[in-house]
């Protein structure tokens, strides 16, 4: 039996996919995003939760009748592919039950059984933190190239995919930049949205819980008017942006 570590649920979400959705939150990232706002779930064994995909479809299933058609199920993190059997296993019983699956990713995990999810997998919400190469390392700690790879293949498979990017102020928040990550992100055909997410402090307190300094806490945060600005940026491309 697959066991999953969860950090926590969120019954009726709405930022997380179309419609409403019951979003599970799984511990263990191998990111360490500067701007990440749960922290609390980059170690895996620090689950608040541990239970199989069955259990985890029994609660799902009391929140059914409210998704109706339009809304599901979203997994996220942390980096759900961490815990890709655990992911395999729920989408495979949500399928079976008529459950719309979304799989919020960085897409930095790439590999055959992540292949094999997506098979399952009606969405995707696929994270880009930034399309230059060494600003990705600086905000990740880690390469891009996986997540390249991943949203190609996506395309490939023809996967409906929505783009998320964070704008960062005096790191993404570059127009030279953003027209980069836009034109990139305009050559492929399965992108149904782009979410522009302006950067903001609200994870801030977790740090101080967890006894962590906040790694940009000089940065203040995107203001809505930059944010209109950026998003027409990539309209601009004939993306359709939220």
């Amino acid at each position: 039996m697959v066991l999953g570590n969860i950090h926590s649920y969120e019954s009726m979400g709405t930022v997380d996919g179309p419609g409403l959705r019951f979003v599970i939150f799984l511990q263990g990232c191998p990111l360490r995003c500067k701007f990440c706002h749960n922290p609390d779930t980059w170690k895996i064994g620090e689950k608040k939760i541990q239970e199989s995909a069955e259990d985890t479809l029994k609660k799902i299933k009391r929140y059914k009748n409210y998704f109706g058609k339009k809304g599901g199920v979203t997994v996220t993190g942390g980096e759900p592919l961490v815990q890709s059997d655990y992911v395999l296993e729920l989408f495979k019983l949500c399928k079976k039950e008529g459950i719309h699956t979304a799989l919020d990713t960085s897409g930095y995990i790439f590999n055959e059984k992540i292949r094999e999810i997506l098979k399952y997998t009606d969405l995707v919400l696929l994270d880009i933190k930034a399309i230059d190469k060494e600003i990705y390392k600086e905000l990740t700690s880690v390469e891009i190239d996986n997540t390249l790879k991943f949203l190609e293949y996506l395309n490939e498979i023809e996967k409906p995919t929505w783009v998320r990017h964070v704008v960062v102020p005096t790191i993404t928040d570059d127009n030279e930049l953003l027209e980069k990550t836009a034109q990139y992100i305009s050559k492929f055909s399965n992108i149904e949205m782009v979410e522009i997410l302006p950067y903001h402090t609200l994870g801030v307190f977790k740090y101080k819980e967890l006894g962590m300094e906040y790694p940009l806490k000089d940065i203040e945060d995107l203001s809505y008017e930059r944010k209109l600005e950026v998003m027409e940026i990539f309209k601009k491309y004939n993306l359709p942006v939220h």
